[in-house]
């Protein structure tokens, strides 16, 4: 799977998580961002509580894994930073939430 593309487009990614129940998304903004907007299906992780609570994605190493943010900048690092980790499936969600909001979920808050 080190072929497999660092980023995913936000309709990917809602293809993914509909055909594929074991796919995990997770949302590594802060706690406040959370609190603006979020995607209800996704488990948070805020970047900076990565290192300490990877453990919490040990049971989906080898199933997908997309890391969303903001915008996708924050999601890449963590992605990345997975894949180093031993988890070769992670991905981040291109244009993060706030493309999610304009492309999947018309409606949802943007800020």
């Amino acid at each position: 799977m080190t072929d497999l593309p660092l980023e995913i487009s936000c309709r990917e990614t809602q293809r993914l998580l509909e055909e594929n129940p074991s796919a995990l998304l997770v949302d590594c903004r802060e706690q406040h961002e959370y609190e603006l907007v979020k995607i209800p299906t996704a488990k948070l992780i805020p970047m900076s509580a990565f290192q300490v609570r990877v453990g919490e994605l040990e049971p989906h190493r080898e199933q997908p894994i997309i890391i969303h943010c903001h915008h996708g900048g924050r999601s890449a690092q963590v992605a990345m930073w997975l894949r180093g980790q031993g988890f070769p499936t992670a991905q981040s969600m291109a244009g993060g939430i706030d493309e999610w909001a304009t492309e999947i979920e018309p409606g949802l808050p943007r800020y």
